[in-house]
C-alpha cells in the first residue's frame, strides 16, 4: 500500500497525518480488502488496526450511496473513537458517517439515516433494532467490520451478530478484526467459514518498549498507594478494578484527597463517559479509574501508565489493558498491584503471554526495583520515574 493509491482527500489527509510508510498490518490487508475479500485481521494493540480497514473501504466509497459500509464494535466507547477516526480521513470529502449506539437519542439516529451517511459505526444492539424497524435499510451494504471481533461473538452480541449477519446481503464483505482475534479463530469460523486470515502478531514491531511491573501489596493499601502513585510529579494514566463496586469506593477516597480523577464505568450515561475521556486525553485527570469497558480501542496519545489495581483475570484482558501503552512506538510502563496469594497466578499469566514481570517498590514518594533499606527512606528525593537497577 502506498499513499498514491488513495483518492485525492485520503491523499491529503495522510500527509496531514505525517505518515511516511504504513504499518505493517495496513501493508498486509490493504489488497485483499481492496479485492473484495473477506478476512480476519490479527495484530497487537497500537499497530493500527482501525486505519487497516478504513483506508481501503473509505477508498471505495461512491459519494450519495448509502449505507456501504457498516462497522460494529464491541463498546459505545470504541464505537465513538473510530467515528472520530473517520471523519478525520473524510475530511474534503463529501462522505458522511453517522454513529449508532445505544444510550443516545434514537429519533436523532432516525433523522441522521434520512440524510443517507456512506458509513455507519455502532454496536450491535441499536444496530439491530434500526435494522427491525426498517428505519436502516440493510440490503443496502457492501461490506460490514467487526472491530474487537472476540467481544462481539461473546454472549448476547453473538446472538445480535448472527442476525444482522443474516439481514445483509449474502454478497457483502465482512472484516473480523482484533489483537486477540486469533485465539477465537474456531468460534469466528463457526458463523463465517469463507475467510483469508491475516495474522502479523508475531512479526509486527510497531509497539514501542513496555515495561511490566509488579508491586506487591494487601488488599487494604490498594488505595492508600494508588494515591501515592498519583502524587508522582509525571504520572498520568487508566487504573483498572475488576469490580465497579471496588472502583467506585476508590473513587470517592481519592476525591476526598483532592485528587483530579475521574471513573469510565458501563452504569454510566455517555456524556459522562465522553467527558471522563476528554479530560484524560486533554491531561485535566492524573487518573482515569475503569474496567475492562476501557481495554478495548481506548487510544490517548502518549499516556505512559496502565496500572493494574486489581490483577487482570485472563491473558487476554491483561493484554489488552496493556495495549493502551506502547502505542505506535511510544513508551509506556504497566504496574500491577498484586498480593501475595495472587503472585504466582500472574506470573503464570506474564509467562503465557512472554511478559517479564519485575517486582518494583513504593518508598519515599519514589519508584524504585531496588528494595531500600529502611534507614535510607527518609533521604530519598521524590522522582516520577522507574528507577532501574545497574
Amino acid at each position: 500500500m502506498s499513499n498514491q493509491q488513495l483518492v485525492t482527500f485520503l491523499q491529503k489527509n495522510w500527509e496531514a497525518a505525517g505518515f511516511s510508510t504504513p504499518s505493517l498490518i495496513q501493508s498486509e490487508v490493504y489488497e485483499p480488502i481492496t479485492d473484495g475479500k473477506n478476512l480476519v485481521g490479527v495484530a497487537p494493540t497500537g499497530s493500527g488496526k482501525t486505519l487497516a480497514y478504513l483506508l481501503p473501504l473509505l477508498n471505495k466509497l461512491k459519494h450519495k450511496e448509502a449505507n456501504q459500509l457498516l462497522i460494529l464494535t464491541s463498546s459505545q466507547e470504541l464505537a465513538m473513537q473510530v467515528v472520530e477516526v473517520t471523519r478525520v480521513w473524510l475530511k474534503g470529502s463529501d462522505l458522511q458517517v453517522l454513529p449508532l449506539i445505544g444510550g443516545a437519542n434514537i429519533k436523532r439516529q432516525q433523522d441522521g439515516l434520512k440524510k443517507k451517511p456512506e458509513v455507519i459505526i455502532g454496536t450491535p444492539g441499536r444496530v439491530m433494532e434500526l435494522m427491525t424497524s426498517k428505519k436502516l435499510k440493510s440490503h443496502q451494504f457492501k461490506t460490514v467490520v467487526f472491530d474487537e471481533v472476540d467481544q462481539l461473538i461473546q454472549g448476547q452480541n453473538l446472538q445480535l451478530i448472527q442476525r444482522i449477519l443474516k439481514s445483509v446481503p449474502q454478497t457483502v464483505q465482512r472484516l473480523y478484526f482484533s489483537a486477540t482475534a486469533d485465539k477465537v479463530l474456531s468460534e469466528i469460523q463457526q458463523i463465517d467459514n469463507d475467510l483469508v486470515v491475516v495474522d502479523v502478531s508475531k512479526t509486527d514491531k510497531s509497539q514501542g518498549e513496555v515495561t511490566h511491573f509488579y508491586l506487591e501489596i494487601s488488599e487494604r493499601k490498594k488505595v492508600d498507594s494508588l494515591r501515592r502513585l498519583l502524587n508522582l510529579p509525571a504520572f498520568w494514566g487508566l487504573l483498572f478494578f475488576n469490580q465497579l463496586n471496588d472502583l467506585g469506593a476508590a473513587e470517592q477516597k481519592l476525591l476526598f484527597h483532592k485528587l483530579p480523577v475521574a471513573s469510565l464505568a458501563s452504569d454510566q450515561n455517555k456524556q459522562l463517559r465522553k467527558q471522563a475521556i476528554d479530560k484524560l486525553k486533554k491531561h485535566q485527570l492524573v487518573g482515569l479509574l475503569t474496567t475492562d469497558i476501557a481495554s478495548r480501542g481506548l487510544d490517548v496519545e502518549a499516556m505512559p501508565f496502565v496500572v493494574n489495581v486489581d490483577f487482570p483475570k485472563t491473558e487476554e484482558s491483561y493484554l489488552h489493558r496493556a495495549g493502551r501503552v506502547g502505542r505506535m512506538g511510544n513508551e509506556g510502563i504497566v504496574i500491577s498491584f498484586v498480593t501475595t496469594q495472587e503472585l504466582a497466578g500472574a506470573k503464570k499469566i506474564a509467562k503465557k503471554l512472554g511478559i517479564t514481570l519485575e517486582e518494583v517498590y513504593l518508598y519515599g514518594g519514589m519508584l524504585t526495583t531496588e528494595k531500600p533499606e529502611k534507614t535510607e527512606i527518609k533521604n530519598k528525593k521524590k522522582k516520577s520515574k522507574v528507577k532501574r537497577r545497574k
